[in-house]
């Protein structure tokens, strides 16, 4: 089936405006192109952020296909694809228009790295494709570059640097020295602590900012040091966060001074260890030992990837299936029809028990405060973290109120 592009005007338009009736009529509804649905995972297999992201998200998409298989019964087949991105925008451009164009793959997932999700949700936005955000962290996603086929799915910098912000600010850590990785991610997470820092009676004394990816933080560390902060926040990923920790420990930095990482994953407790990432804050959108669904869904997932899922993963899964879910209801993979079915479906699964995706492209569901633990208070392998606090999704996401995104309708 040939697809042609429509402008973003009448996109929002088919999005948005349509009575229900028109819009989600099973008569005027495309049928599913060629009997088959195609989705592929652009993600980091080789690079910075491919432990948290990786062939990790590529075995949760397996998964979510295997379970809808298995609990839908589907009368059309499914085509899973994955590359590599390199972290790089160019190369996730033009895989995704060689897949849009030749390939006819119907939605992208993961996308790890703003700028190459930046640059795949412009593409997307060009072809009237499916992209959902699952790695990529900046919320300009679903503000000034939204588009009616761009879904931002398992957390953005908003929901990660203020959930942290607040529980280390109410804490006594009133001044803050930033740490920064140099591209659209790192800005946004500082810009988003900063904003709570401040708004809450704190102050920033200082920022440093690193290339990406980075390997020597010690100029950096020692400014810290020397600002005296009382918070060290580090607004970066991957491996830059892990490598900025451990050398923090090094200098005997997390002795005197609180780290505070603003996007962190449990692959990165695991590869510190206890001992260096004990007492730290991080915000969250999922946890493999949450309850019995998570600890059985993961349990899945280690005995294939021999270790536990981070929430890029889990978001994978969790986008995956609720697309699958919604292309069956909606009788069609038209990216406009199948986005409407999204809306109007709650996302419930292991990952998000009662998200709802919005207007904006957001998809909103609880996040989870949590504080690493000790050594000693650790009973079994994976056992990293204390749940400090659940924070429902209307309160961990930007307000629709305060959204950029100009199709969306306000609250």
């Amino acid at each position: 089936m040939q697809r042609k592009p429509l402008t973003t005007a009448m996109a929002w338009a088919l999005a948005l405006a349509l009575p229900p009736a028109l819009a989600q009529g099973p008569a005027s509804a495309p049928a599913i192109s060629e009997n088959e649905v195609r989705i592929g995972v652009l993600t980091d297999l080789s690079g910075i952020y491919s432990d948290l992201s990786g062939s990790g998200s590529v075995l949760a998409a397996k998964m979510a296909v295997e379970d809808f298989k298995g609990s839908a019964k589907p009368s059309f087949a499914i085509r899973l694809v994955s590359s590599d991105h390199q972290n790089k925008p160019d190369v996730a451009s033009t895989k995704a228009r060689a897949w849009f164009d030749e390939d006819k793959v119907d939605m992208i997932v993961d996308l790890p790295a703003s700028s190459a999700s930046l640059a795949a949700v412009k593409l997307a936005k060009e072809k009237q494709r499916l992209v959902i955000v699952s790695s990529g962290a900046s919320t300009r996603i679903t503000n000034e570059d939204c588009t009616p086929t761009a879904l931002h799915w398992t957390y953005d910098t908003y929901a990660l640097a203020t959930g942290t912000a607040r529980a280390v600010l109410k804490r006594g850590g009133d001044s803050w020295y930033f740490i920064t990785a140099d591209y659209a991610g790192g800005r946004a997470l500082e810009k988003d602590a900063s904003e709570v820092v401040t708004a809450g009676g704190g102050k920033i004394v200082g920022r440093s900012t690193h290339p990406f990816p980075g390997s020597d933080f010690s100029s950096y560390l020692l400014a810290a040091q020397a600002s005296k902060a009382k918070v060290i926040a580090l607004a970066n990923a991957g491996n830059d966060t892990t490598n900025t920790i451990k050398q923090a420990a090094d200098f005997g930095i997390t002795r005197k001074q609180t780290m505070a990482a603003t996007l962190m994953f449990i692959t990165d407790v695991h590869s510190l260890g206890l001992d260096k990432a004990q007492g730290m804050f991080l915000t969250e959108g999922f946890y493999w030992d949450l309850d019995e669904q998570t600890r059985a869904w993961s349990r899945r997932f280690h005995a294939v990837q021999k270790r536990m899922p981070t929430m890029a993963q889990a978001g994978v899964y969790s986008a995956v299936l609720h697309y699958l879910k919604s292309v069956q209801a909606a009788g069609s993979d038209d990216s406009m029809t199948v986005v409407r079915k999204m809306r109007e479906l709650p996302v419930a699964d292991m990952f998000a028990r009662n998200g709802k995706l919005r207007e904006d492209g957001r998809m909103v569901h609880d996040m989870y405060l949590l504080q690493v633990k000790a050594p000693a208070e650790s009973k079994y392998p994976w056992d990293y973290y204390h749940v400090r606090q659940v924070i429902p999704g209307d309160q961990a996401f930007l307000p629709l109120a305060k959204s950029t995104c100009a199709g969306a309708r306000k609250e």
